[in-house]
């Protein structure tokens, strides 16, 4: 019950044509619709209508991110508790946005607009549901077959965390302490990942990355051969992340937003207790080979 996972992440760019060569060309996503001024996007395996949706404006940043719920009972409960909280919630009607119907935004402690949503259109994967390949053939680019996750940073990392898991039920798989235990980054989940959701310290209403997930590590390899042969910036990897034990790695498309291509990891039961970092070990919980961050990585876009 509640919510199940990230459900679409929408930012905005100077350049719609640009935007949309790279993440279908270099990334291999699917361009699923277009429209004046948006486009939308989606893996080849996911089968809502999208994951991505790209706005043209003159700044680039990232206008909400959404996260899908099981039933309409939930979207009202949850509705509920965020107004409790004492948050204003706008409701959007169906048809409203394209690729889905009724839905709940508001504003997080974070500085981010939330989404959440139940109803969404299927168009599909690439594969079918008869007899399928492991994986569609012929694809240029990347092509991960979903979206993961994504990081956002905040002023107050603790009120953010009290937030998403009192009110919309996040459970806490990884922290990162300051020394005198203030949380300096959390790493949230719903779906049994080690994070849907991660917030970190910084400006409210930041983005830091967006993540999609690959298969295995021969994978990872592969996209960084890709990433190099287009010439796009990489700015950490291919590595491993102490936090989460996944591999990784982290670049920019041509405006400037920062993609993560991620892989591994761990399954978090409900029960699954919270492993903590303390900030003198920064360096290996989020690069565990290089044990060090680079100033370029603590770049983000409000």
């Amino acid at each position: 019950m509640g919510i199940l996972r990230l459900s679409h992440v929408d930012i905005s760019v100077p350049d719609l044509d640009l935007a949309s060569a790279y993440y279908t060309q270099v990334m291999g996503l699917l361009e699923v619709e277009r429209a004046a001024d948006r486009a939308f996007f989606k893996c080849w395996d996911e089968e809502d209508h999208h994951s991505l949706s790209i706005r043209y404006d003159p700044r680039v940043g990232i206008d909400l991110f959404s996260f899908k719920v099981e039933s309409e009972d939930d979207l009202e409960e949850l509705e509920r508790r965020v107004e409790a909280f004492g948050t204003r919630v706008h409701r959007v009607s169906a048809g409203e946005e394209v690729g889905q119907g009724t839905s709940i935004r508001f504003d997080t402690p974070s500085g981010h607009t939330m989404e959440l949503v139940h109803d969404v259109a299927k168009v599909g994967g690439l594969l079918g549901k008869l007899n399928p390949d492991p994986a569609p053939h012929g694809l240029p680019g990347i092509a991960p077959p979903r979206m993961d996750h994504l990081l956002v940073t905040a002023e107050e990392v603790p009120e953010a965390t009290r937030f998403y898991m009192d009110v919309l039920g996040f459970r806490l798989t990884e922290q990162l302490l300051d020394g005198d235990g203030h949380q300096i980054g959390v790493w949230l989940e719903r779906s049994h990942s080690p994070h849907d959701l991660a917030v970190v310290s910084g400006a409210n209403g930041g983005l830091h990355h967006f993540a999609f997930w690959l298969d295995d590590w021969d994978h990872v390899r592969r996209a960084a051969d890709i990433l190099a042969y287009n010439a796009i910036q990489i700015d950490v990897g291919p590595t491993r992340h102490g936090i989460t034990r996944g591999n990784t790695i982290y670049f920019f498309d041509p405006l400037g937003t920062r993609n993560e291509v991620f892989t591994g990891g761990y399954r978090p039961d409900p029960d699954f207790p919270t492993i903590t970092w303390t900030e003198d070990n920064i360096g290996k919980a989020i690069f565990y080979y290089e044990g060090d961050l680079n100033e370029r990585f603590m770049k983000v876009h409000t």
